[in-house]
């Protein structure tokens, strides 16, 4: 099994808020950019909240979210993963991004959101014991992620709608 990189992250001074994914999907490697499936509502949902929509160039919506005080992200640096779900990933493969030196870069993150549970659960498991003297505020949002359709897209947006109102 091939172990699989993630990206470097998007940030810049000033961001307040930090999205954290787990892993970029199969597509999202393939096109070396975050959030790349079609069917992934990541950006639709930024451009409803952000006007940093798909339609737009990719980086042009990376220079919305930093305008707006977000960074972006993932959990994991690196795993070995067969496919692109997260259940997949091999869970003794994960090496998680280095965190401490990131938030030490950035100071003014105070909030992470977690686009679904896979996020959450690997940066509890891998991140958060490391982090004992940074105060953070965690909240996961539903997965924008085309395997988690349970949810409305409407639901969705709602659910989102928090990054932008703190």
């Amino acid at each position: 099994m091939t172990r699989i990189q993630g990206f470097p992250p998007v940030a810049a001074p000033g961001v307040r808020c930090l999205i954290l994914g787990s892993m970029p999907g199969l597509a999202s490697l393939q096109a070396n950019c975050y959030y790349a499936h079609p069917r992934n509502a990541f950006w639709s949902i930024m451009g409803d909240l952000l006007g940093a929509g798909p339609e737009l160039p990719y980086a042009a919506r990376l220079d919305k979210l930093v305008a707006a005080g977000i960074a972006l992200w993932d959990v994991i640096a690196a795993c070995e993963r067969p496919g692109s779900l997260d259940a997949d990933i091999v869970g003794q493969t994960v090496l998680p991004n280095d965190f401490v030196s990131f938030l030490a870069l950035y100071p003014g993150i105070e909030r992470i959101y977690f686009n679904g549970a896979a996020a959450e659960q690997a940066f509890r498991r891998h991140v958060l014991p490391r982090l004992v003297d940074r105060p953070l505020r965690l909240h996961r949002l539903p997965s924008t992620s085309p395997a988690h359709a349970a949810r409305s897209y409407a639901d969705k947006l709602a659910a989102w709608s928090i990054i932008v109102a703190q």
